[in-house]
């Protein structure tokens, strides 16, 4: 009795299209969920410096006194941001850390700029999330937060400039924060209470410097964004009556966006 011949095999089938851009999708969206896991951290750092000026920093609850710190992240310094003893909130408001991250991770994954551009503006944003908040809760932009954001940003553009053929646009982006900066510190020296901090100066040094790496138009456009930002919402308040002509609006989260707004026109 014959066998019956063998059965060619079945050839290789390659991936569909929807199937790789199902695993090309999951694979693009690791980083995001690699940065949502130090939210935690950013929350503790919010926590830590949104206190008044000559305060010391915050260790613990306010009502209750427990503990807070990355070795104890939750819930406290969860989305939920609540005090594991007495519940009272702790820091930023619930999921609003979580949000802001996970909209900047969302934004550099779908503009996809160059890596050492997305790697600075990581850096910058670790940075400007925290001071955000802490500048909408308590008016203060620390120094822990504003030096560390300006130095890092100038020496990561450093060493692209020093990787690529060309240092203008490093020297450019140097003078596009230092200008920036004086700007913001001139208001202040003239105009005193009615101009902008000098907090507000030291978070320009950083985004004059991140914006100016693309050219000299981007800084300007980014503070024009950000004046316009700011100048609706202060109008918004004046007309609902939750603010007076008097009233002193904190402008780092202004400057926050209008930054991340001109980098997105050129990603």
């Amino acid at each position: 009795m014959t066998r019956p011949p063998a059965l060619p095999a079945p050839p290789h089938r390659a991936a569909t299209p929807a199937a790789a851009s199902s695993g090309g999708t999951a694979r693009s969206w690791r980083p995001a969920a690699a940065v949502l896991a130090i939210t935690p951290l950013l929350r503790y750092v919010v926590a830590r410096h949104a206190v008044p000026p000559g305060t010391g920093r915050r260790t613990g609850c306010d009502a209750c006194g427990a503990p807070i710190g990355p070795q104890r992240p939750w819930p406290a310094l969860g989305p939920t941001a609540r005090c594991g003893g007495c519940g009272a909130r702790v820091g930023a408001p619930p999921a609003t850390v979580e949000l802001a991250v996970l909209a900047a991770v969302a934004a550099l994954l779908l503009t996809h700029p160059p890596a050492v551009e997305m790697v600075v503006a990581g850096w910058w944003l670790a940075f400007a999330v925290p001071l955000l908040f802490i500048d909408l809760a308590v008016h203060r932009l620390p120094d822990r937060l504003t030096w560390p954001a300006a130095a890092g940003t100038w020496l990561l553009l450093g060493l692209a400039a020093l990787t690529g053929a060309d240092a203008t646009p490093w020297l450019r982006a140097v003078a596009a924060g230092l200008g920036l900066a004086l700007f913001f510190a001139t208001t202040t020296l003239l105009l005193g209470a009615r101009g902008f901090g000098i907090g507000d100066a030291k978070l320009a040094l950083s985004a004059g410097t991140l914006l100016g790496w693309y050219g000299w138009s981007l800084p300007v456009f980014g503070l024009l964004l950000a004046l316009t930002l700011s100048g609706l919402v202060a109008l918004g308040l004046l007309v609902s009556r939750r603010a007076r002509l008097s009233s002193h609006l904190p402008f780092g989260p202004y400057l926050v966006l209008g930054t991340v707004g001109a980098l997105l026109l050129v990603w």
